[in-house]
């Protein structure tokens, strides 16, 4: 689950940031780190939450720094609203 919600991220992260398409990064780095503004986060998370179906208040997951946070959080709502 994690897993995939991790790739999900990455690929939406791409999306967003093509720059990165070519970069090696791992799923602790930060956000900011990896060149993503407050802006880019933003569309980040709602981007994958259409993705998963999950339509929830991004407002829980703006805390997020990396990748793997952000796939805790979403996995953490997902279990609570099952």
């Amino acid at each position: 689950m994690k897993e995939e919600l991790e790739t999900v991220i990455r690929e939406n992260l791409i999306e967003i940031m093509p720059e990165l398409e070519d970069q090696s990064f791992s799923n602790e780095e930060t956000f900011v780190d990896l060149g993503a503004n407050s802006l880019d986060r933003g569309e980040l998370i709602t981007l994958t939450l259409e993705r998963i179906g999950l339509d929830i208040s991004r407002i829980d997951f703006v805390n997020a720094k990396t990748i793997g946070e952000l796939a805790d959080l979403i996995a953490e709502k997902r279990k609570e609203l099952n």
